[in-house]
C-alpha cells in the first residue's frame, strides 16, 4: 500500500467524527454559534431524533454574503486572529471545525442575512460540497437546517441510539444552555411538538421552573456569590453562583450535577467531587445532590482548547477552583440549615430519648408506637384499619418446603430490626430488606399470573419532569402500564397519574414515579428485561416499610411468615442480607460458657 494524501472530503468526514458524535453534538455546535452571534431568540426544531432534521434559527448578527462559503471551510472562524487569543477565549466556539464537520456528513442548508445587508443568502451543501447558492429575502439572523445526518457514513449511523435516547440527549443539552443564558429565549420542538421553552426573562429560577417544574424548584437553594473584595482581593479567584438541592432531594447518580465555566457547560470529575464533598454527612452513602453551579473567572485562568468538543477544560490553579466550589456549596447549605426542618427534632430535656427523638412530632403525637397501620396483602386494595385495631390474620399459600426455620418473634430493636428466636439461636431481621424481598416475589408472581393489580387514585397526582425525563416516561410507557401505572400527558413535561400498582396505594404516587424515572436515567443496559427488573425493584423499595417504623407483634409475625414463603429469603432484590443468624453456640462462646 502506497502512502498518499487523503482527499479534503474524506479528511473532513474523518475529522467530523471528533466533533459530530451524534445529533446532540450538532445541536450543541449550532446553538453555541447562535449564542456567539448575539442572539436573543433561538429556536430548535428536531425530527426523527435529529437523524431526519435539525434546524436551528436565531436572530443574531448573521453572516455577510461573501463570507458564507468561507464559514464552511475547515479551520475558518471569526473568533480568533492570532495564537495569543487562545490564552483568553471569550466565545463558546473558536476552532473553526463545526460547520465543516457537520456539512461533511449531511445535507446542509443555510439562510443568513447580515443586519446591514438588504437581502440574505441561501447556500445548499451535500457532503460538504456546495450545490446551490442564491440571494433570498430573509430576516436578520441565521437559519441552518441539517438533514439526513450521517447519510454518507453508514457505520456512524448504525451505532446511534434509539430515537427517544437521542431526543433525551438533545433535551439535556438545550436545558443546560438555557440555564447558562437565561436572557435568551429558547424554544425546542420534537416532531412539531414543543417540549421546552423559556421566556428569556434573565432569571435562572424561571428556567429551572420551566425545565424541572415547581416540585423540584422549591427544593433548590440559591448559591449567592461573595461581594467583590469580600472573599479575597485577588481578581483571578473564581466566583461561584447558582443553585443546589436541599439534602432531601437526592439521586442515585451524579448526572444531576451540572457545572458551567464562563457560560460553557463542562465535565470535570474533581469539581463534581467538590460538590459532593460539600454535602459531607448530609446525604446517605451512594446518594448525590442536584446542582447547577456557574463558575465565573478570567478567561486567561482556564484553558478550553483541550478537546474538539470543548467540554473538558484545564484550570491554571485547580485547587482554588475546587475550594471555591466546595466553600460556596457548603456555605449555602449551612445558611439554610434551620429552614430544613431542624425544629422537628425533640430536645433531650423533653424526656424523649433513643429512637423516639428521631421521628417527626406528628408521627409521635398522632400514631402511638406499635399501632401503625401497615397492609401486608397486595392482591387488592388494603382494607381500612383504624388505630388500635388488631392486624388481620395473614393467610399464606402452602409451600412444599420451609426455606427458613420456624421462628418466634421476641421484639423489635431500633424500630428497624425484628428479633426472633429459632431452633438454633437468634435471628436479627432487617424489616425494610425483608419486606422488599416479600413484595418483589409477590409482584413477580402476579406478573407471571393474571397481571399486576392496579389501584386507581381518588385524586390524580401531577408530576413535573425535565424534558429528558419526560422522554424516558414516553419511551417506557408500555412497561409502566404493564406494571400497574396509568399515566397520561398533562401539558409540557407534566403527567397525571391515574393509577399505581396496588402495593403503592399508601405511598406518594408522584414521588414513586419520580424515583422510577431517576433509576431509569442511570440505567445503561438496553435489555428490556433488565429495565423491567429495575422498575420492579424500585417499586418494591418505595412500598416497603422503612427503618424507624414501629411494628405490632402481629405485623412482625406476618412478615416472618411471608419471608419464609419466599424462594430467596436471605437477601433483598438489591442483594443486601435480610437477616443475621447468631447461633446458640456463638452466644455461649460470647458469654464464656464454652
Amino acid at each position: 500500500m502506497t502512502i498518499h494524501v487523503l482527499s479534503d472530503q474524506l479528511a473532513s468526514q474523518i475529522a467530523a467524527g471528533e466533533v459530530v458524535e451524534r445529533p446532540s453534538s450538532v445541536v450543541k455546535e449550532l446553538v453555541e454559534n447562535a449564542i456567539d452571534a448575539g442572539s436573543t431568540t433561538i429556536t430548535i426544531d428536531i425530527r426523527g431524533g435529529g437523524r431526519d432534521l435539525i434546524q436551528v434559527a436565531d436572530n443574531g448578527n448573521g453572516m455577510p454574503a461573501d463570507e458564507i462559503e468561507t464559514a464552511f471551510q475547515r479551520h475558518a472562524t471569526s473568533k480568533l486572529q492570532s495564537a495569543e487569543d487562545l490564552w483568553a477565549i471569550r466565545t463558546l466556539g473558536f476552532r473553526g471545525e463545526a460547520l465543516a464537520a457537520i456539512s461533511a456528513v449531511s445535507h446542509t442548508t443555510i439562510v443568513s442575512r447580515d443586519r446591514q445587508a438588504a437581502s440574505g443568502t441561501r447556500l445548499v451543501l451535500e457532503g460538504g460540497i456546495v450545490v446551490e447558492r442564491e440571494p433570498v429575502g430573509a430576516p436578520a439572523g441565521t437559519v441552518i437546517a441539517v438533514e439526513n445526518l450521517f447519510y454518507n457514513v453508514p457505520a456512524r449511523l448504525k451505532f446511534l441510539k434509539s430515537i427517544t435516547t437521542e431526543k433525551r440527549l438533545i433535551d439535556e443539552f438545550v436545558t443546560r444552555y438555557a440555564l447558562a443564558y437565561p436572557g435568551i429565549r429558547f424554544r425546542l420542538s420534537h416532531d412539531n411538538r414543543v417540549t421546552f421553552q423559556t421566556t428569556g426573562s434573565g432569571s435562572t429560577a424561571d428556567v429551572l421552573l420551566a425545565a424541572y417544574g415547581p416540585d423540584v424548584t422549591q427544593q433548590l437553594i440559591e448559591v449567592v456569590p461573595s461581594a467583590p473584595g469580600q472573599a479575597a482581593n485577588d481578581e483571578r479567584l473564581p466566583t461561584v453562583r447558582g443553585f443546589i438541592s436541599d439534602p432531601a432531594l437526592n439521586y442515585s447518580g451524579r448526572n444531576h450535577i451540572q457545572l458551567f465555566v464562563n457560560g460553557r457547560t463542562i465535565r470535570d470529575t474533581r469539581l463534581t467531587f467538590a460538590v459532593v464533598q460539600a454535602y459531607h454527612t448530609l446525604l446517605p452513602v451512594g446518594r448525590f445532590p442536584m446542582a447547577f453551579l456557574f463558575i465565573d473567572m478570567p478567561p486567561a485562568e482556564v484553558d478550553v482548547n483541550v478537546h474538539p468538543t470543548k467540554v473538558e477544560v484545564r484550570f491554571r490553579d485547580e485547587g482554588s477552583v475546587f475550594s471555591a466550589v466546595q466553600r460556596a456549596a457548603r456555605g449555602a447549605l449551612m445558611e439554610t440549615a434551620p429552614a430544613r426542618g431542624l425544629g422537628n427534632w425533640v430536645p433531650s430535656d423533653q424526656g424523649l430519648t433513643g429512637w423516639a427523638g428521631f421521628r417527626p412530632r406528628a408521627e409521635r403525637d398522632d400514631m402511638p408506637s406499635g399501632q401503625l397501620d401497615i397492609p401486608w396483602q397486595i392482591q387488592g386494595p388494603a382494607p381500612e384499619q383504624s388505630i388500635g385495631q388488631e392486624a388481620p390474620a395473614v393467610s399464606l399459600p402452602a409451600v412444599e418446603t420451609t426455606r427458613l426455620p420456624i421462628m418466634r418473634v421476641i421484639g423489635q430493636v431500633g424500630a428497624a430490626y425484628i428479633i426472633a428466636e429459632g431452633p438454633d439461636g437468634l435471628y436479627l431481621i432487617d424489616q425494610h430488606a425483608a419486606h422488599e424481598r416479600i413484595l418483589f416475589e409477590q409482584f413477580m408472581t402476579q406478573r407471571r399470573g393474571q397481571g399486576i393489580v392496579s389501584q386507581g387514585l381518588v385524586a390524580a397526582a401531577t408530576v413535573y419532569l425535565s424534558p429528558s425525563q419526560s422522554h424516558l416516561v414516553e419511551e417506557n410507557a408500555g412497561l409502566l402500564s404493564a406494571l400497574g401505572f396509568e399515566i397520561e400527558p398533562f401539558g409540557p413535561n407534566a403527567f397525571r397519574i391515574r393509577a399505581v400498582p396496588a402495593i403503592l396505594s399508601r405511598s406518594d404516587p408522584a414521588g414513586a414515579l419520580a424515583a422510577v424515572v431517576a433509576d431509569l436515567e442511570n440505567e445503561t443496559t438496553p435489555l428490556q428485561k433488565e429495565i423491567e427488573a429495575l422498575v420492579v425493584k424500585r417499586v418494591c423499595k418505595t412500598a416497603a416499610v422503612k427503618a424507624g417504623q414501629a411494628l405490632t407483634r402481629d405485623e412482625m409475625e406476618a412478615m416472618i411468615l411471608q419471608l419464609e414463603a419466599c424462594e430467596v429469603p436471605h437477601t433483598c432484590p438489591h442483594g443486601r442480607p435480610t437477616l443475621i443468624h447468631l447461633s446458640a453456640a456463638t452466644l455461649a462462646r460470647q458469654f464464656g460458657r464454652t
